[in-house]
C-alpha cells in the first residue's frame, strides 16, 4: 500500500484550489468609474452583470473589463442599496456565467474562496472559512445588513461586487466590505431575487417603516413574562421624522418581536416581511416596551432609494 506524504496532500490540494480559481476566473470581471474601481460577476450569457451598489454609485453607466483589454459599456439597469445589489447590461458577447449555488443550509466553518479583478487584467483570490451565516451590520448613512455571510477570508481594495464561492465553484456570496477584519459578504439567495427582481421590473419595490434597528438577546424571564416564544428581537436605535414608525408611535430603546403576527428576531426577518405587498396595509406590530409588551397599529409606505 503506498503511503500518500503530507507533501503530496498540500499539493493535491494547492492544485485543486488553483483549477477551483481557474474555473471561476471567466465569470469574474472589472468594474471601474471616475470614483474607483470593483469587481463584477457575470450573472447570464445575454449581458446582465451583477455588482455591488456601492462599486456603482449613482451613475447609470460604468465601464466593464472583460480581460485581454476588451471593454464594454454597462448600463446600470436598477440597483437595491438595501440589499448592495446592482445590476448591469452590457452587448451580448463570448460571456460565461458564474455557477449559482445555494446560501441556505450553508455550514460555519465550510471552506470558502473569494474573487476580484478589479483591473480586468490579474485576478485575485483569497480563501477562508465561513465564521457566521447570519450576521448583522451597520453599514454606511445609518442602513444595516441583515443575514450576512461572514468569513475570515481578507479582502483587499477592488474585492466589492465579486463571488464568494464554495468548493465546488459554485456562488454562495456577494462580497460586500471588510469590516474588523472579517469578509462581509451578501448571500446568493438574496442576490437571486433582487437581481431576479431588477431584471423584470428594473427596481426593487418593497415598505418601509423609518427606523435604524439591531438584533437583541431577549432575557429568558423577560420573554416568559411577556408571553414570547422567540429568544432575540430587534431594538429601534432611530426613527425617522414623518415616518410610519413615527407615526405608530413606536420611540428609542422600543423592541420589535412581531410584524402582522410573524417573528421579527434580526433585521432580515424585518426586511423579508417588509415586502412590496405590505405598503399601504395597516397591521399590527408587536413591541416591548421597558419590558412590558405593547400592540401598535403601523401602515408601512413605499420605501424609496437612497
Amino acid at each position: 500500500m503506498s503511503h500518500i506524504t503530507p507533501s503530496q496532500i498540500l499539493k493535491s490540494l494547492s492544485d485543486e484550489t488553483a483549477e477551483l480559481v481557474g474555473k471561476v476566473a471567466p465569470s469574474v470581471v472589472g468594474i471601474s468609474n471616475q470614483q474607483g474601481r470593483g469587481t463584477g460577476i457575470v450573472w447570464s450569457s445575454d449581458g446582465y452583470i451583477v455588482t455591488c451598489n456601492h462599486v456603482v454609485g449613482r451613475r447609470r453607466t460604468v465601464r466593464v473589463g472583460l480581460g485581454e483589454r476588451k471593454f464594454s459599456e454597462g448600463k446600470v439597469i436598477g440597483r437595491d442599496p438595501n440589499s448592495d445589489v446592482a445590476l448591469l447590461k452590457i452587448k451580448e458577447g463570448e460571456l460565461k456565467p458564474i455557477e449559482i449555488g445555494n446560501s441556505e443550509n450553508l455550514r460555519v466553518g465550510q471552506f470558502v474562496i473569494a474573487l476580484a479583478n478589479p483591473y480586468s487584467r490579474d485576478l485575485s483570490a483569497a480563501s477562508g472559512i465561513i465564521t457566521s451565516v447570519r450576521s448583522s451590520f451597520r453599514r454606511w448613512r445609518g442602513m444595516t445588513m441583515g443575514n450576512a455571510l461572514v468569513t475570515d477570508a481578507t479582502l483587499n481594495p477592488g474585492y466589492s461586487g465579486g463571488p464568494l464561492v464554495d468548493v465546488s465553484g459554485k456562488m454562495i456570496g456577494l462580497n460586500s466590505a471588510y469590516i474588523q477584519s472579517r469578509g462581509i459578504a451578501v448571500p446568493i439567495n438574496t442576490v437571486k431575487t433582487i437581481a431576479d427582481m431588477l431584471i423584470s421590473e428594473g427596481k426593487i419595490t418593497r415598505a418601509y417603516l423609518g427606523i435604524t434597528s439591531n438584533t437583541i438577546q431577549l432575557p429568558q424571564e423577560i420573554a416568559t413574562q411577556a408571553q414570547i416564544s422567540q429568544d432575540e428581537g430587534i431594538i429601534v436605535l432611530s426613527v425617522e421624522k414623518n415616518s410610519p414608525a413615527k407615526r405608530a408611535g413606536l420611540v428609542l430603546g422600543d423592541i420589535i418581536v412581531k410584524l402582522d403576527e410573524k417573528p421579527v428576531t434580526n433585521t432580515y426577518d424585518l426586511n423579508r416581511l417588509l415586502s412590496k405587498e405590505m405598503i399601504g396595509k395597516e397591521t399590527k406590530l408587536r413591541i416591548l416596551r421597558a419590558e412590558k409588551p405593547m400592540e401598535l397599529k403601523i401602515t408601512p409606505t413605499e420605501r424609496r432609494n437612497r
